[in-house]
């Protein structure tokens, strides 16, 4: 009995490690997204961004393989969205806001309002 409420346990403490450095993310990526704005290379700004991680999950006692496999994970998944995010929001900024812009503009000079389909009221 208490082998399975100690591994319930631990599974509950993982899960919730798992989701606070996801949440630490949220925190992470405009930190990257601005070093990389002002011309850093993605592997520095990696490296500046994994100290914290790093420290994080070490402090909180946490074995070396496991804090290597979640900084990994972490660090991984940040650096895909710096790589990948800066040419699709170059895209949707200088691609689809005018188009999407020129097509609102359309409708609203050329589309004429539909007219009502209620009853006339006496």
């Amino acid at each position: 009995m208490w082998m399975i409420l100690k591994g319930l346990l631990a599974q509950w403490v993982v899960r919730r490690l798992v989701l606070r450095g996801f949440g630490s993310l949220l925190v992470l990526l405009p930190i990257g997204a601005i070093l990389k704005l002002i011309g850093w290379p993605l592997l520095l700004v990696l490296g500046v961004l994994a100290l914290p991680i790093l420290l994080f999950l070490l402090v909180i006692g946490l074995p070396i393989l496991l804090v290597l496999l979640m900084g990994g994970l972490l660090l991984g998944i940040l650096g895909a969205v710096l790589a990948i995010g800066g040419p699709i929001l170059k895209l949707v900024l200088f691609i689809g806001l005018p188009i999407a812009f020129v097509v609102w503009l359309w409708r609203w000079l050329f589309v004429r309002p539909r007219p009502s389909t209620e009853p006339p009221t006496e």
